[in-house]
């Protein structure tokens, strides 16, 4: 801790119990013959390892299969009706302030985040009308979930009455990976319901988080949802605000970075698909891609859940036979559907960049990218437009495509009215199917950074750490970690890095959380009986 100074192991935020893992010691950089890394998968684990490889002079090659970096944050150019040029992505994504590691990534091109800029609220809709947000509500646990039951309408006296104070005291006191013995073996929804939470705030305060996920809350473990409680209520003092791009992810963020790591010598191989890998006689790896093959010293895996099934299947020996098996067996999440509106006309004034929705069928929010995106700034200034996104998570597998992409713009005209006279002026309807699935007992299954050759690491936001950290914080903190597994084998100077406390912040909170057990053992009790 007492390196804190230094700029690398600088905290960028206003939490001062976060906690700081400062860099393994070691050389600040490799001397000899460099070692040569592959890095297969240009998402933000696969640029984090490479950035960290690339600063300490390991040569680094890039693999990414699409034409652009930025994996499920990245995006690519398209044309409207009218001939405008555009960016077209995946979707809305929020850059918390608790995402130390993925900032710090920015902050490599961007030292003060100046290509990010804040939301002013976290509002809430439910479909029976009900509003919340987080804009007032103290960043300070406990007071961050005092605050927000306290000022929500919908918790009422009576709702607090109904609920378990025991069953939910270990929320108090989350750790990794203890948190998993805790309630990996339960639902999301039944950890809940062992709770007794209000079904309107469980809509609002809960599910919102399970959906992050693009998972059905009766499939997601309850330790995931327990960790995300953790890591923005009751673990973390940064709050539930947070930032987004002022401009199209791929010149806000990854063009930047892209040329950062091209002044240290990396090699970015876009539209090239590693096909399989080999391991090599002797040390190293083979990488055989659609256009050649080349030789590596070490390999990082920084693939979708999807991808790392695929190369691992094609790649049998890498690792051992136990290990593939595992990767084998991971899920992803069911599909979701992203749908942006290039409309006729504004919403009206006081439409906020960004809402989150409950109780609707499928649409989870709505976001009016002028109101940020410079962009999309520009065209609705030009035409008097509105454009807008809309997410619908976890539809089903069967549902029609065209069905739901008429019925998730229907859900638009029920939340905002004035869209329902506007015309369509171009739309485009993204289907993905490739996030990682978290389900019931699924947490021992998932690959860890390091896996049983030395020479080969995993990253990505699938990938277990004892870090508390998740969806895109811990793309970047396991992209960092697989750098620094190999930086060790060449004795070079590892990667600092921060989280939220990695436990409970009140001793007597701490205290009561012990002695109240496992809400997840609980509720199996009762399922049992």
């Amino acid at each position: 801790m007492n390196r804190a100074g230094h700029p690398e192991h600088a905290r960028h935020g206003r939490d001062r119990r976060a906690r700081l893992l400062p860099a393994r010691p070691g050389k600040p950089r490799v001397d000899g013959p460099r070692p040569t890394t592959a890095v297969v998968g240009g998402g933000i684990a696969g640029l984090a390892a490479a950035t960290a490889l690339a600063e300490r002079g390991v040569a680094v090659t890039l693999y990414e299969r699409q034409p652009y970096l930025g994996g499920r944050a990245g995006g690519w150019p398209t044309r409207l009706r009218d001939g405008t040029p555009v960016t077209m992505s995946r979707g809305f994504h929020a850059f918390f302030r608790q995402y130390y590691n993925l900032r710090a990534l920015l902050r490599r091109t961007d030292p003060g985040l100046r290509r990010l800029t804040a939301l002013p609220d976290y509002p809430l809709l439910h479909a029976d009308g009900m509003r919340d947000g987080f804009r007032r509500v103290p960043r300070t646990p406990p007071w961050s979930a005092l605050g927000f039951a306290a000022l929500s309408p919908s918790f009422t006296v009576r709702d607090l009455r109904r609920m378990d104070p025991v069953a939910a005291l270990p929320l108090l006191d989350v750790r990794v990976p203890e948190i998993y013995d805790r309630l990996d073996h339960i639902s999301a929804h039944d950890f809940l319901d062992a709770v007794r939470f209000p079904a309107r705030a469980r809509h609002l305060a809960f599910e919102v988080f399970s959906r992050s996920f693009f998972a059905d809350p009766r499939e997601l473990s309850a330790a995931e949802l327990a960790l995300m409680f953790h890591i923005y209520f009751l673990g973390s003092a940064e709050g539930l605000l947070f930032d987004v791009p002022r401009a199209p992810f791929p010149s806000a963020l990854w063009h930047p970075l892209a040329d950062h790591l091209r002044r240290h010598g990396a090699e970015l191989r876009t539209s090239t698909a590693v096909d399989h890998i080999a391991p090599v006689p002797g040390g190293g790896y083979r990488v055989a891609t659609d256009r050649d093959e080349r030789s590596h010293d070490t390999v990082v895996l920084a693939l979708d859940t999807a991808g790392l099934r695929l190369v691992v299947g094609r790649s049998d020996r890498l690792g051992d036979a136990p290990w593939r098996e595992r990767i084998a067996r991971l899920r992803n999440a069911p599909p979701f559907l992203v749908t942006r509106l290039w409309l006729d006309r504004p919403v009206a004034p006081g439409r906020p960049g960004f809402l989150g929705t409950g109780g609707f069928p499928t649409l989870d929010n709505v976001s009016v990218l002028e109101r940020w995106e410079d962009e999309a700034a520009h065209w609705a200034a030009r035409t008097g437009g509105s454009v807008l996104e809309l997410h619908a998570y976890a539809v089903g597998a069967r549902t029609p495509r065209d069905v739901e992409e008429k019925h998730l713009i229907e859900q638009l005209h029920r939340v905002y009215p004035e869209t329902r006279g506007a015309a369509v002026l171009d739309v485009r309807h993204e289907w993905r199917a490739d996030c990682p699935l978290f389900p019931v007992g699924g947490y021992r299954g998932r690959p860890a950074v390091r896996t049983p050759d030395p020479g080969l690491v995993v990253a990505g936001d699938l990938v277990r750490t004892g870090l508390p950290v998740a969806l895109m914080e811990r793309a970047a903190t396991t992209g960092f970690l697989a750098a620094d597994a190999l930086l060790e084998r060449w004795g070079v100077r590892g990667v600092p890095l921060w989280t939220v406390p990695d436990r409970g912040r009140s001793a007597l909170l701490r205290g009561l959380a012990g002695w109240a057990g496992s809400p997840g053992r609980r509720a199996g009790r009762r399922q049992r009986g």
